[in-house]
């Protein structure tokens, strides 16, 4: 498997778990950052304002980094949890789960929980749509008009498309790379005297 590949949702999906008069319903959906998460899942309490429970998992960025549970009220380690690790057995980033609990007035214990939470998680991931996607490298290149057919070769050798182009006296370009094949770039770029390199962002 390549080290500059990740999976996330590209269409949402929706679970249900029923337990002894208790329903589980389940939504998972694409977040790029903390502050979408937390506002969605602030919708969603507002959605169903009259459940007793709304738990979630969230994970966030190609490199897993950012992540996050919560029980919400439920007993530790029965809800948050076991959400968060069916996010990690799909292998998805980019994503919160939420399963909002309505009561039904009897007690399904510490057992009964996490298989409920976990089950209605694994249901919505399985309902959802999940697409490979790219880690990629975002650059700028700054240099003067004359090099630009010594800059423009090396963009059409590696295939590199032009981003926000702006071409005068002294032009600048910025483009989009693989990971993999970003140290190999920066270096062809690098070895152009007069073109000056900066690295933008990772996406």
């Amino acid at each position: 498997m390549n080290d500059d590949t990740y999976n996330m949702l590209s269409a949402p999906g929706e679970g249900l778990y029923k337990e002894k008069g208790s329903k589980f319903i389940a939504q998972a959906f694409t977040v790029t950052s903390e502050d979408e998460a937390k506002a969605a899942i602030a919708d969603i309490r507002k959605k169903y304002f009259d459940a007793r429970h709304h738990c979630f998992a969230y994970m966030i960025g190609p490199d897993k980094k950012t992540f996050r549970s919560s029980d919400d009220g439920e007993p530790s380690g029965t809800a948050g949890k076991p959400i968060l690790n069916q996010i990690l057995s799909k292998d998805v980033t980019n994503v919160c789960v939420v399963v909002t609990r309505y009561f039904g007035g009897i007690k399904l214990g510490t057992s009964g929980l996490i298989n409920a939470y976990k089950t209605a998680a694994r249901d919505a991931l399985d309902n959802a749509t999940i697409v490979e996607k790219t880690i990629n490298e975002i650059y700028s290149l700054e240099f003067e008009y004359p090099l630009i057919n010594e800059v423009m070769r090396i963009m059409k050798e590696e295939d590199l498309e032009q981003l926000n182009p702006r071409f005068e006296m002294d032009c600048y370009l910025e483009f989009s790379t693989r990971k993999n094949s970003a140290s190999r770039i920066f270096e062809r770029f690098g070895n152009l005297f007069g073109v000056n390199i900066t690295h933008i962002k990772t996406m």
